[in-house]
């Protein structure tokens, strides 16, 4: 990877959902610009804040996708991830920074 560039492998959330008026949603339903997680698979020379192997949420939308080796990747640059997830060191719940 070059300069500032992420190459991240999204997540993928198949799972229906269901909404706070107990109506089951099904992953295949199109709704509101949603925020996705990802796993960090490579990072460019100038990325500061973000490592390989990092869970981080960014706006899947017009973004580059590119496959290799059957999996689907994205590229984005580091200014475009909106938080990165850590596990606290005592192994408790994750905790987000931004």
């Amino acid at each position: 990877m070059l300069h500032d560039r992420l190459l991240v492998l999204p997540e993928v959330d198949s799972a229906e959902r269901q909404s706070s008026a107990g109506l089951v949603i099904p992953a295949t339903a199109v709704g509101p610009k949603r925020l996705g997680w990802a796993r960090v698979a490579a990072a460019g020379e100038n990325v500061r804040q973000v490592n390989v192997g990092d869970r981080i949420l960014f706006d899947p939308e017009d973004k580059a996708e590119v496959e290799i080796s059957g999996a689907q990747y994205v590229l984005l640059r580091e200014k475009d991830v909106h938080a990165v997830s850590q596990v606290a060191e005592s192994g408790g719940t994750p905790g987000l920074y931004l």
